[in-house]
């Protein structure tokens, strides 16, 4: 192997896996191989994460210039919050996203991990410049066909920024981590805080536009589950694996979730027998969905893996150890 790539594999892949040593170790060229592999696929992932949240990004750009912001709609969470604030003073909404969601990319890096916050920062970051420096037609100033299609790019955008890792709009971290405080659903806490927000616009606004708000809310969130394929905040996960014991020490030790191993036996197989299996199953969060399948194709690229949706859960280490991203 070329030793500029080998050097970069080494301080990389391998040297993050090692880190707990301090000893300078010699790799062989199976782990060197194995390290290249997982650079590729770590390389594919973040440059598929950087897509999506940039196409998230002038979804969300282009529902806020292109519909609501002519027309004074909101949203819920922190974009309507922006909107709200935006809509009551001359504060430009490109400060406004920033400001409102610098305690949720705090509270991201607390719940989710620095790795998430750091998605999150530059999506933010990213949205308050294309918001500050792109121009965007008025496309209608029909209310009706403004509150469902703001709505709906708004949506797209907010859910092709999770697809990519991160999230434009912090509600749903404090969700979650609200959800743990005090034993209720992350459903139950976002409508709380939505009704507060309608509310809020309904008395400043007036009642015509807070409805039409909520038009804009249900079409956004509708699109949002669509993206994302699931309206579910927990999803259960079952892998079927050759490598059922690595996998299971990487959910344990970099994903910091909860598993359970079934003893199974295969079906029919490639060679027409069947043999013993470990079939592990766990639960995690839709956020967590893009870091543990680029995991668990850096282990087994072809191994089996059904997702389900979960409506909520009680107990165990989804909720009583801290997310990691």
């Amino acid at each position: 192997m070329n030793p500029f790539w080998t050097q970069i594999i080494i301080q990389t892949t391998l040297r993050h896996r090692d880190k707990k040593s301090s000893e300078k170790k010699t790799y062989s060229k199976f782990e060197l191989a194995k390290g290249y592999r997982e650079l590729l696929i770590t390389a594919k992932r973040q440059f598929k994460d950087f897509i999506l949240i940039t196409i998230g990004i002038f979804s969300a750009s282009f529902g806020f210039k292109g519909f609501l912001l002519t027309n004074h709609f909101i949203d819920g969470g922190a974009t309507g919050i922006s909107l709200l604030i935006s809509a009551l003073t001359d504060i430009p909404l490109y400060i406004l996203i920033i400001c409102v969601n610098i305690p949720f990319i705090i509270l991201a890096y607390n719940v989710m991990g620095k790795q998430f916050a750091i998605k999150t920062t530059i999506a933010i970051t990213g949205l308050s410049i294309v918001l500050a420096t792109v121009t965007f037609p008025n496309v209608t100033n029909d209310n009706l066909l403004v509150a469902i299609f703001g709505g709906f790019f708004l949506g797209a955008g907010i859910g092709f920024a999770i697809r990519g890792g991160a999230v434009i709009d912090g509600t749903e971290v404090l969700a979650i981590s609200l959800s743990r405080k005090f034993g209720t659903t992350i459903g139950d806490i976002i409508i709380a805080i939505n009704v507060l927000i309608f509310g809020v616009a309904a008395y400043f606004l007036g009642v015509e536009i807070a409805l039409y708000s909520m038009i804009t809310y249900m079409s956004a969130s509708k699109t949002l589950d669509f993206i994302v394929e699931g309206i579910e905040e927990y999803i259960g996960v079952t892998i079927v694996s050759s490598h059922s014991e690595e996998i299971r020490q990487m959910i344990i030790n970099i994903m910091g979730r909860g598993v359970t191993v079934y003893s199974g036996k295969r079906g029919y197989g490639k060679r027409g027998e069947t043999k013993e299996v470990e079939i592990i199953y766990t639960v995690i969060t839709r956020l967590e969905l893009n870091k543990l399948t680029t995991e668990i194709e850096k282990i087994e690229p072809t191994a089996f893996v059904v997702m389900n949706s979960v409506k909520d859960t009680k107990g165990g280490m989804i909720k009583k150890r801290p997310l990691k991203h």
